[in-house]
Order: C-alpha cells, then sequence, then structure tokens
C-alpha cells in the first residue's frame, strides 16, 4: 500500500519518537514534537506507540489512499475531511482506497499528527523513520513532503471506526502556555533581578520558531554579572566556552530572546543556558503558534520529576480508555 502526496502542506514530515544516542555525535533526537499525540494517533489505529506518523505544520496535506487503512489525527485542531465530508479529531475512522484526505483551515495549535495503521513505512535510519530535515535523514528522503511523492505503508490490521480520546485527556497549552523549567548551571550569569524578571515577564512566540527551536520576545533583557571573559568564550556576556546542549535548553544570545532548543537543534555552542524546560513540558511547546503568550516559571528537580510521572499517568489513563 501506498499513500500519495497531492499536496504537501507547509512542512509535514515523518515522525516517530525519535532516534536517541546519537546527541554526542551531533545528531539530535528528531522525532514528532508533541509526543502526547503522536503516540495517540498510533494507539487510535491500533499501531505500536512508536510507529512512524505525518506530522503537519499550521497547514495539512492532501492524501490519496490506495488500499483500505484506518486513519486518527491528533493534536493541533485542524479539521480532516475525507472526500470532502468532515471528519472528528482525536477519533478513529476508515479511509477506503481511492479515497482523499485533506484539512481545513488550522483553528488551535500548531502541529497536528496523522497516524496510518501499519505506520508509514519508510526506511530506518540510525534506529529511527524520523526526518531530521537540516541533516537530510531519515524520513521520506531525508526531506519534507513534496506533491507526487508516494509514501509506504506497513501492514497493521487497523482498530475500529470510532475510537476517540476523551476530551480531557488531550493536553493542550494554556493562556498564556506556562513553561516550567529548572534554572540551569549558568543561572549564576544573571543579576538577582534580572532572574526576577525572567518569570515575571510575558513573553510572546516569535516567528522563528521550528523544530530546531522555539524564540520568544517581549521581556526584559537580561542584566550580566561582571566577568572577566574566559579564554575560549566570545567577547558578549552571554558567551561562554563551548558546553553542550541538553534537549529543552534555554539559551539567551545578548540577554534579550530566549531560545527554546527542540527535537532538531544542535548538541551544543557557545551561549549561555539559564535553564531547561521540563520534559513533560516539551510537547506543549510544539503547540504554540507564532505571537503566543507564554510564562516561564521556575521549578526544582523533585517537581520535574513529578511532573514526568503524571504525564506517564496520563499516557496510562489514554492507554486504558482506548483498551
Amino acid at each position: 500500500m501506498a499513500i500519495k502526496v497531492l499536496k504537501p502542506g507547509l512542512a509535514t514530515t515523518v515522525q516517530d519518537l525519535g532516534r536517541p544516542g546519537y546527541y554526542n555525535i551531533g545528531i539530535p533526537l528528531s522525532g514528532g514534537m508533541d509526543r502526547l499525540a503522536t503516540r495517540t494517533a498510533n494507539m487510535l489505529v491500533g499501531n505500536d506507540e512508536g510507529a512512524a506518523v505525518l506530522e503537519a505544520v499550521f497547514m495539512g496535506p492532501e492524501l490519496e489512499f490506495t488500499a483500505d487503512a484506518t486513519v486518527a489525527v491528533t493534536g493541533a485542531d485542524l479539521p480532516p475531511k475525507l472526500d470532502g465530508a468532515a471528519r472528528d479529531s482525536w477519533t478513529s475512522f476508515t479511509v477506503k482506497k481511492g479515497q482523499v484526505l485533506s484539512f481545513e483551515f488550522l483553528k488551535k495549535g500548531a502541529r497536528a499528527y496523522i497516524a496510518v495503521s501499519g505506520g508509514i513505512d519508510v526506511p530506518v535510519v540510525l534506529g529511527s523513520r524520523s526526518t531530521y530535515a537540516l541533516g537530510a535523514l531519515g524520513g521520506f528522503k531525508g526531506r519534507k513532503l513534496e506533491a507526487g511523492d508516494e509514501l509506504p505503508v506497513g501492514h497493521g490490521k487497523g482498530a475500529r471506526d470510532g475510537r476517540s480520546v476523551p476530551a480531557n485527556l488531550r493536553r493542550a497549552p494554556g493562556n498564556p502556555a506556562e513553561l516550567r523549567m529548572v534554572p540551569g548551571l549558568y543561572w549564576h550569569r544573571i543579576t538577582d533581578e534580572a532572574g526576577k524578571h525572567f518569570f515575571a515577564d510575558t513573553w510572546k512566540v516569535a516567528p522563528e520558531a521550528d523544530r530546531i527551536g522555539y524564540r520568544f520576545k517581549g521581556g526584559r533583557p537580561l542584566d550580566f554579572v561582571p566577568r572577566q571573559q574566559p579564554f575560549g568564550a566570545g567577547s558578549d556576556p552571554s558567551n561562554i566556552v563551548d558546553a553542550c546542549y541538553p534537549y529543552g535548553s534555554i539559551q539567551v544570545p545578548g540577554g534579550t530572546e530566549p531560545i527554546v532548543l527542540h527535537r532538531d537543534a544542535v548538541s551544543g555552542g557557545g551561549y549561555f543556558m539559564v535553564g531547561t524546560v521540563i520534559s513533560a513540558d516539551m510537547d506543549l511547546i510544539g503547540q504554540l503558534q507564532p505571537h503566543t503568550q507564554a510564562r516561564f516559571v521556575g521549578v526544582d528537580l523533585d517537581t520535574a520529576l513529578k511532573a514526568r510521572h503524571e504525564r506517564e499517568g496520563l499516557l496510562h489513563k489514554v492507554r486504558e480508555a482506548l483498551s
């Protein structure tokens, strides 16, 4: 079976849960930016939770099916249509051979996840089918989809039509979005007053927001503690001797606009990190549109671990609801 791409959407790529284990050699995690939505879409169609799906950003693709399949769309409110008839998101539905899946305009969120029974069966590269477009690695020919592409689909029994995830289990960011973060090793580089402003200010997502990182603007610039420039570091107060960047780390070049590094980010560099967004809240960032308001909330490691446990609990509830 294959899926014919009639229209690719804005930036549709193949993603699964990513390729951990290669960050030390500069190859990022990649994978779906909203991991809960990625897993849930697969559950709805009877796939393994780590099967490859399509991640559509802001605008959905138009896809023709060459065989019957079970499909589900989760994540952003990007309403699906089958041969022009509206279908429900977060709900499994049957697609017959020759039918065309398309989408209405985006209503809320940023990224939708399209799962097909059997999974998108592109080659596995370094343990994952995820697309890392910056490195032309994985996915469908290492790039976003284009009109005329034909996506191979694996064999799957699918799931019954009409399975749905309850609304209370569909996690989405608030307004403003609250992004919990653990202050980092370089927190001491900014003044106490600057630290207070960082958490007190309301920021907005800048247009420069993609799979590599999300830039935020609108808050007060950070003031730095005076220092003598270290050997090997740049002259700007935000520069450090090159260090590793954890997934979710927040760098602030020049102390002006925080950048949260996401699934396709580089693994190191010479900007200080004010902290790291906790893993439980990284999904939320992937659903923020440009100009959306957000606030950073400082937490300790115990709170971060508790949040991760709660997120696993949410996944368990989704599994139970669909079992």
